[in-house]
């Protein structure tokens, strides 16, 4: 048996359901990367992933220090396919987790943007927001007038509550055609988008259609 027969037979292992996993981790990844706010947390698809990379990690335990060759190989690609969902599912938590950590605040006012957090998501939102609002205050908010410690105050018009820039511009690629067409807001622009097409422009005015997979960020 060549190295050819056993990539095919580890291939083989592998469920269309664990493909099709790995293909909606990687555009989970690519999409909350390149949005500016943060996307609705994937349960149903994390739950399945984190149990491949367990079940991974179990089989890879049980057949370490086999001094079978063929084996040895086969324990050589599954750590690869291991840690390469390893790495996607952790740099899809640290971007997460850095869109919280720079609208907290914001999140956790908007009752919208607190249904997209999972619950780790949501503890550890009140638990920055806390530790930060408590430095704050032992370090300079106290010496303030009390008129001037809130730190989700709107007075004249503006508020302190940092928000996503949702009109930051995009890379996007449309995977079913759009029969509706996309109005830029505050402009005279109009344009269809059809399959295959790839448009720089806004994210307020392609989001739904990304959130529905009628187009994908890229």
């Amino acid at each position: 048996m060549d190295i050819d027969d056993i990539l095919a037979e580890v291939s083989g292992d592998g469920s269309p359901l664990e493909t099709r996993d790995l293909q909606e981790l990687t555009r989970a990844w690519v999409t909350e990367r390149s949005a500016p706010e943060l996307l609705p947390w994937p349960s149903e698809l994390i739950e399945r992933v984190l149990e491949r990379i367990h079940q991974q990690i179990e089989v890879v335990e049980e057949q370490v220090g086999s001094v079978n060759p063929k084996t040895n190989f086969r324990l050589i690609v599954i750590q690869t396919e291991l840690e390469r969902f390893k790495f996607l599912v952790r740099s899809f938590l640290r971007t997460r987790m850095a869109k919280i950590d720079k609208y907290a605040l914001y999140m956790l006012s908007t009752p919208t943007q607190t249904a997209r957090l999972s619950a780790s998501e949501l503890q550890y939102a009140n638990t920055h927001q806390t530790l930060l609002e408590a430095h704050y205050r032992s370090s300079f908010l106290t010496q303030f007038p009390t008129s001037l410690q809130r730190l989700d105050d709107t007075a004249g018009g503006i508020s302190m509550v940092e928000q996503p820039d949702t009109d930051t511009a995009v890379f996007v690629r449309v995977l079913r055609d759009i029969e509706v067409p996309i109005v830029i807001e505050g402009t005279d622009t109009d344009f269809e988008m059809r399959r295959g097409d790839v448009y720089v422009v806004r994210w307020s005015a392609i989001r739904e259609y990304v959130m529905n997979g009628d187009a994908e960020l890229i």
